[in-house]
């Protein structure tokens, strides 16, 4: 670090040396709620210039940190007191631990003569955090408090980015320090380890039915351009994992969609069926290749993250650097070649038996006609959030991300209430571009308090609210492997257009498929948030179901209602 040149070095508070640091990087908002460990800060904030947006949860404020972290490709911070508010905030760390997303947690903690003796509101959310972020920090000495936070700041970004968590006693936001006004360097793309890269190639062009597979790390290092540079030259077949979505182009020529659990079924015939992969930034989860010891094609992996490399999914090669930097150093190295044509054919045929038509006009409304719908509405720089279950399968499966189109959505945790606060935060992170939240009532209702802070702090988002009366994936489930057994899984009857309006925010009733675009219309030319309560077929189903056997997968035939395969 340089210090930079100051005629004299002065001391502030503690809670003024947090938001001059934050405002040095750049950071204009905090998400939090407050409490008596963090009301110094607050009360700094008071004479500042930062924007503060008071959520009705802890949690909700940190699942705003991510979306905004996730849109705006900066950290997100959250801010909470001690004790139970900041234990509120561990759901939406791990969240964005296991996405990768450079949110930074302020948790404030009792002073530090009190540390240890069970004071009123402590909680050891330093031993809490340590497994769910990539670094922690407890600040008991204010002269440490600006070193450690731009610390803070540069760990939550470089290599493979990820949450970031300080506790800080009252008295350290209430005590002066010198401040130095010290700087760190940019934070620089993590270049691959050239010494496999000429083999990996030869690998992929000496294959005979390649894949690349793009997993979140490709999405975050911006990699597509080069994955779709890459694909064209060998003319290649691309699938992606859900955090991949949205990192090419989804109706370019050469990208399958979606593999894994519920994904497409032309990409996983391809994946099933490869005898070289590419994976470009994916950590082979479970909802992805299934058993990783049945997979029998040769595996080139690329990750930023050297302990992803191998950990679920031997690879051949295993390459540790930049996503986008690796791909292209890798098209540097290519020579002309182009796939065999009985592979490329036959992606081509499979893509084209497994496309089915989602327009479905009939009531009750099919979600596939509300994605449908949405897909044709939505901008070419629009943002879709989700929320968790049926409604983010059937997201992500049907709706086509494209041109500058973003898709956030909650992967490695899986949690319900993360749609709403994250569109929040997006909508934050970039005002001008409409933003969407497609939600189910079972996941929604876990945050639908955040509906009040949208209208009080005015951030016009809009919930696409698919609403079945049921937790859908329970049921689901319930349906196919326990016998149609149905148990904890009935929501009831709310009202939820008068909850929204209880909130503030605009709401609408839909009925008839006929009435979606108005809807949607009407939601987003509103200027204000809004919820659509889409009555949809109860009984409809995410399909096609996939399990894994051979190369990882298993095409669990007939069960898409739509010719045999989406």
């Amino acid at each position: 670090m340089a210090v930079q040149s100051f005629q004299e070095v002065v001391s502030i508070r503690g809670s003024k040396i947090v938001l001059d640091v934050l405002g040095s990087d750049d950071i204009d908002v905090i998400f939090g709620i407050p409490g008596a460990a963090t009301l110094p800060l607050y009360d700094e904030i008071f004479h500042s210039d930062m924007r503060h947006i008071l959520a009705r949860h802890e949690q909700g404020a940190s699942h705003m940190a991510d979306g905004y972290a996730r849109m705006k490709g900066t950290p997100g911070v959250c801010l909470s007191t001690s004790g139970a508010g900041a234990t509120n905030l561990v759901t939406g760390i791990t969240t964005a631990y296991l996405d990768s997303s450079p949110v930074i947690a302020l948790t404030g903690q009792v002073p530090t003569h009190v540390l240890g003796s069970d004071g009123f509101q402590e909680a050891d959310i330093f031993s809490l955090m340590m497994p769910i972020t990539k670094h922690n920090f407890r600040v008991t000495d204010v002269k440490n408090l600006e070193s450690d936070l731009r610390s803070a700041l540069r760990i939550s970004m470089e290599g493979r980015p990820g949450p970031v968590h300080l506790d800080i006693p009252r008295d350290v936001f209430e005590t002066e320090a010198p401040f130095l006004g010290l700087k760190s360097d940019p934070v620089s793309p993590q270049p691959p380890d050239p010494r496999r890269l000429p083999e990996a190639v030869k690998m992929l062009m000496n294959a005979e039915r390649p894949l690349i597979l793009l997993g979140g790390g490709a999405r975050i290092s911006r990699a597509g351009a080069a994955a779709i540079r890459m694909a064209e030259a060998l003319s290649i077949p691309i699938a992606t994992t859900l955090m991949g979505k949205g990192s090419v182009p989804e109706d370019h020529a050469l990208v399958l969609g979606m593999a894994g659990m519920h994904g497409k079924m032309s990409a996983n015939i391809a994946l099933d069926e490869c005898d070289v992969l590419l994976a470009v930034g994916a950590r082979f989860s479970d909802r992805t290749v299934g058993d990783p010891r049945s997979c029998a094609m040769k595996v080139i992996h690329i990750d930023v993250d050297q302990g992803e490399l191998g950990k679920n999914l031997p690879a051949d090669i295993a390459i540790n650097g930049d996503c986008r930097l690796a791909l292209e150093a890798m098209i540097e190295l290519l020579t002309i070649k182009v796939c065999s044509s009985t592979w490329s054919d036959r992606n081509g045929r499979i893509v084209s038996r497994c496309s089915c038509d989602i327009d479905v006009q009939e009531n009750p409304i099919s979600v596939r006609k509300v994605i449908k719908e949405l897909d044709g509405f939505l901008p070419d720089d629009g943002v879709v959030c989700t929320e968790v279950g049926q409604c983010q399968m059937f997201a992500a499966h049907h709706l086509t991300i494209r041109d500058d189109r973003r898709f956030i959505t909650s992967g490695g945790l899986g949690t319900m209430g993360f749609g709403l606060p994250a569109a929040m935060g997006a909508k934050v992170a970039d005002p001008d571009r409409m933003v969407i939240d497609i939600a189910g009532d079972g996941s929604f209702t876990m945050v639908c308090q955040e509906l009040a802070t949208a209208v009080a702090e005015d951030i016009p988002i809009t919930v696409v609210l698919l609403n079945n009366g049921h937790l859908g994936m329970i049921r689901q489930h319930q349906k196919l492997f326990y016998g149609s057994r149905f148990n904890a899984e009935n929501l009831g009857n709310t009202d939820m257009v008068g909850l929204a309006k209880a909130f503030g925010a605009g709401a609408a009733r839909v009925d008839d498929y006929r009435d979606i675009r108005s809807a949607l219309e009407e939601a987003t030319s509103s200027g204000r948030p809004y919820l659509l309560d889409i009555q949809i077929n109860r009984e409809e189903d995410v399909f096609p179901l996939t399990l894994r056997t051979a190369n990882g997968v298993k095409i669990h035939k007939g069960s898409c209602p739509f010719n045999g395969g989406c």
